[in-house]
């Protein structure tokens, strides 16, 4: 949080590290557990919703709330979540193609 916080670090306390830190633990879980099973398409949606909210987060933290200021902590996974996004959504569709394809070979 002192890293990423920077323009009001007085705001954050220490439920809201903790909580934040919980967060990441649970998002990395998931992206894991998609890494391994990437053709599970709701396990798919949930990691790529995952991105949407951590860019909604860190977006909202600068300029709605502007309790952190644009520096390497923030922009690190802004650049992150953004690129994730953009890799997921490309391989959505090659997952939607796929699962077309599987359809075809049942019928």
């Amino acid at each position: 949080s002192e890293k990423l916080y920077t323009a009001s670090p007085g705001l954050v306390n220490g439920l809201q590290a903790r909580t934040f830190g919980v967060w990441t633990l649970l998002s990395s879980v998931i992206r894991c557990l998609c890494a391994i099973d990437i053709r599970n398409r709701t396990l798919y949606h949930i990691t790529l919703f995952t991105f949407f909210l951590a860019l909604a987060h860190f977006l909202s933290e600068v300029f709605v709330y502007r309790t952190a200021a644009l520096t390497i902590g923030v922009m690190a996974p802004l650049m992150v979540a953004s690129f994730s996004i953009l890799g997921m959504l490309i391989g959505l569709q090659y997952l939607e193609v796929e699962a077309l394809s599987q359809n075809k070979k049942k019928n």
